[in-house]
């Protein structure tokens, strides 16, 4: 059963890395400068454990709780690195902190502080993403960047998290509204990379270098556009039950 499973999936996955191989050289970009997240949110443990069978190395969980199950359930000798892409509640930063590689979705200086108080705990310096809201909907968390006029009121925050000595900012994360044409995101793309852009001229001390954008949806167009990290599902290992638009990868 594992290793049907993992043949399907295996199959998927290639397909989906020649897909980011050829949006990278269309924009004259390396492959190599983007890196495909599975993500098994609301998946079984058979399935993490047939993508990591079909060589799978970079997994993306929604929910702490449940991803701290499944790291805990994996041999660390597999070599998989694991990533919270999904909305983290204040009270869950500590197995953030503990348990997971990278954060694509810092959406608050008080979700950062509390990062900042645990990895000190854990002697570690956390990379993060941080999540902006590129298409207003109040559906979406992160800081409102749909116009550029509103850019200026969250530099003050930006500014505070980029001087934690815990964390380590990488660059920002988004999900544009979903579209039936994937090229219909494309100026939300556009978007976060300039915000990118901008902030990393005022803010050189940081690492601006991460753009995690593109799902399953519109993962080509995202790369297109300058994406180092697409976040890849329901196309790899298959539909699960999706609880609200927000958590649509």
């Amino acid at each position: 059963m594992i290793l049907d499973l993992a043949a399907s999936i295996r199959e998927r996955y290639h397909f989906t890395l020649e897909q980011i191989a050829s949006a990278a050289r269309r924009s004259g970009r390396s492959p190599e400068d983007v890196r495909l997240v599975v993500v098994t949110k609301s998946q079984p443990l058979e399935v993490v454990q047939a993508a990591i069978e079909a060589g799978v190395r970079i997994l993306g969980e929604n929910y702490p709780e449940e991803g701290v199950t499944k790291i805990q359930s994996i041999p660390p000798q597999s070599g998989v690195e694991w990533h919270m892409i999904g909305h983290v509640q204040s009270r869950k930063a500590r197995l953030v902190a503990e348990h997971f590689a990278l954060l694509h979705s810092l959406d608050s200086l008080k979700l950062a502080q509390r990062l900042d108080r645990f990895a000190a705990e854990q002697n570690r310096l956390l990379p993060v993403l941080l999540e902006f809201n590129v298409g207003g909907e109040e559906s979406k968390s992160g800081w409102n960047a749909s116009d550029e006029s509103l850019w200026d009121a969250f530099l003050p925050d930006v500014e505070a998290i980029v001087d934690l000595p815990h964390l380590r900012v990488q660059g920002l994360m988004t999900m544009p509204p979903l579209t039936a044409d994937p090229n219909d995101a494309r100026r939300f793309f556009q978007r976060l990379r300039r915000l990118r852009d901008h902030l990393a001229s005022l803010f050189p001390q940081a690492d601006w270098h991460e753009l995690s954008m593109g799902t399953s949806a519109d993962y080509p167009v995202a790369v297109e556009e300058g994406a180092t990290l697409v976040r890849v599902g329901t196309a790899i290992v298959g539909a699960r039950k999706i609880k609200s638009e927000k958590e649509a990868l």
